[in-house]
């Protein structure tokens, strides 16, 4: 019975930003579990790259090319989507950014509206344009790729537009999931510690010092990897977490717990 609520046979699962890191662990995990994958990613190469992995695996893969903010863009490859596959069942918001490292008083308009474009906004088109969808076959799953950092302050380095932008997916969701839990559509939403992938070299691999803060503010005293993330993805969009929705689960490392 609760092996059974894990497997995903016959469902449609969509992952923004899947053509690397967390995304594309996601995408596995899913994968795995029985869902056929579309990965939605901006650049072209990885999505080719991403797919022919998932394939090698044994996964029912495609792929397609998506700038996340760009709406009317979201709002056609969703609709191809559907018409090719019938149906989408969970929808991974995954595509992010963090040029982090900028004091907030040396932080310029583009850099900013770039965060926001991305993690906030491209997010939000991306639920209203598959949410809409599944809203239509009264069920779905989202799940939105938050940040430990929509509930406290990192160090050291500032980053007030990527903390703030995190912020507002995490009430974004539970925002969507108040509107929509009563018509079969669950949101919820990760909320990770600092994860081994491209976007968090700044830190790990460039600069020895700060990687040595992240690690003493952890209690786990460690990064986490991009699959255990996915583990978590993989639980939330599946009936096994049938009772949760608007939930932000951190998976932190117990950094929260200081």
């Amino acid at each position: 019975m609760y092996l059974e609520k894990l497997k995903l046979d016959g469902r449609v699962a969509v992952v923004t930003g899947g053509g690397q890191g967390i995304g594309a662990a996601c995408a596995q995990a899913l994968g795995e579990a029985g869902a056929t994958v579309i990965v939605a990613e901006m650049l072209p190469e990885r999505v080719e790259a991403i797919v022919a992995e998932l394939k090698k695996l044994g996964i029912k893969a495609h792929g397609v090319t998506l700038d996340v903010t760009k709406s009317s863009e979201v709002d056609a490859v969703a609709a191809g989507i559907v018409k090719e596959h019938g149906r989408v069942d969970i929808l991974v918001n995954n595509a992010g950014v963090a040029q982090s490292d900028v004091r907030a008083e040396d932080t310029t308009d583009e850099h900013w509206r770039f965060h926001m474009d991305v993690n906030v906004d491209g997010l939000f088109w991306c639920c209203r344009a598959f949410g809409r969808q599944m809203l239509e076959q009264d069920k779905g799953a989202i799940v939105n790729i938050g940040s430990m950092s929509g509930f406290i302050v990192n160090k050291p380095q500032p980053q007030a537009f990527y903390n703030a932008s995190k912020a507002a997916v995490h009430h974004l969701t539970k925002s969507l999931a108040a509107e929509w839990g009563a018509r079969g559509v669950r949101v919820n939403a990760v909320a990770p510690t600092y994860i081994e992938t491209p976007l968090t070299a700044f830190g790990i691999k460039e600069n020895p010092e700060m990687y040595k803060t992240w690690l003493e503010m952890t209690p786990m005293a460690r990064v986490g990897q991009p699959d255990e993330i996915a583990s978590v993805v993989h639980f939330l969009a599946s009936d096994a977490a049938s009772l949760l929705t608007g939930s932000i689960v951190l998976a932190d490392g117990g950094y929260t717990c200081w």
